[in-house]
């Protein structure tokens, strides 16, 4: 590497498309940056983690549910320009499943609440979304894509 060359850190997010009765499981919750933002299940990888196991993990300890993941919706590339300029970029999985009856009651700190929100109510409330991906990923889960879970293979 030359002396001006940066070495890139991921950022890889994880989320889960959840649907029943015609509704999305969503969160409310809140952000450093932006305040009050309607968003996915969703969080980072952590290092120790499959993305299959963040995903799991974060619905539950943002919604209280387990998780059954059934496919991989897509992978979605955003850059976030931070306060000071810095752009941070994100690699978001996000995966298509369903989810049991609510077994935890206390949410992680940030969540205010789940919410279950039809796709037109979704699309509704647009500018509080945490980010455009929300539903660029509805468009998507919407026009039936789905990836087998293999598509993301780990040498464990």
């Amino acid at each position: 590497m030359g002396t001006h060359e940066v070495r890139w850190r991921p950022n890889v997010t994880v989320a889960a498309y959840i649907e029943q009765d015609g509704r999305l499981l969503m969160v409310r919750e809140h952000t450093s940056r932006d305040g009050i933002r309607i968003n996915n299940a969703a969080g980072h990888l952590e290092a120790e983690e499959t993305p299959l196991e963040a995903v799991c993990r974060e619905v539950l300890e943002e919604t209280g549910h387990r998780f059954e993941p059934q496919a991989i919706l897509g992978f979605y590339l955003s850059d976030i320009r931070r306060q000071g300029g810095e752009v941070v970029r994100f690699l978001r999985i996000a995966f298509v499943g369903s989810v049991g009856p609510r077994e935890v009651e206390q949410l992680d700190e940030p969540i205010i609440e789940t919410l279950w929100l039809t796709p037109q109510e979704l699309r509704a409330r647009a500018a509080e979304l945490r980010s455009p991906l929300i539903l660029r990923g509805l468009d998507d889960y919407e026009a039936g894509r789905r990836f087998p879970l293999d598509l993301i293979w780990s040498a464990e």
